[in-house]
């Protein structure tokens, strides 16, 4: 994978120029998901906004943009974001380790709220995280030998 081009050198939120793409989370409140992703998976706060503006996080390689819900607005005039169903999700993050066991104890000693211990499945070692709002964080780590590309 490290051998893929995306035409930008380096990358940053907001963008100067380019693309930088982000994972949006409908909160109830922000500076708890905030200090739980800072807490449980060493994400960086870059803001945590200040009333009516969202918090951005640096986690890994990816930035987190969290935000409470509302209703319609002019630029999205038939969509309403709320917090998920915790037993309905049609979508997930999926973090990729190194070392399963260690990424488990670390996360669980920090708060992380496991469904099951790390289970041995379709060539990986996975288990599943709910963050303070009920969204899904799958953890994975493949086998020896199982590349993805």
């Amino acid at each position: 994978m490290s051998d893929i081009q995306v035409g930008q050198d380096s990358f940053e939120m907001p963008p100067k120029e380019g693309l930088s793409i982000a994972h949006f989370l409908t909160v109830s409140d922000i500076e708890r998901s905030a200090r739980y992703y800072e807490k449980v998976f060493g994400a960086r706060i870059l803001t945590l906004g200040d009333g009516n503006a969202p918090c951005y996080l640096q986690l890994a390689n990816i930035w987190m943009i969290l935000n409470v819900g509302g209703g319609p607005t002019p630029d999205k005039p038939t969509v309403t974001l709320s917090t998920p169903d915790p037993d309905h999700i049609n979508s997930f993050m999926n973090f990729r380790v190194a070392d399963m066991q260690a990424s488990y104890q670390l996360w669980k000693s920090r708060g992380a709220d496991f469904l099951t211990e790390p289970i041995d499945k379709y060539g990986e070692i996975r288990c599943y995280i709910r963050d303070p709002d009920g969204y899904l964080i799958e953890v994975g780590q493949s086998h020896a030998g199982v590349m993805y590309g």
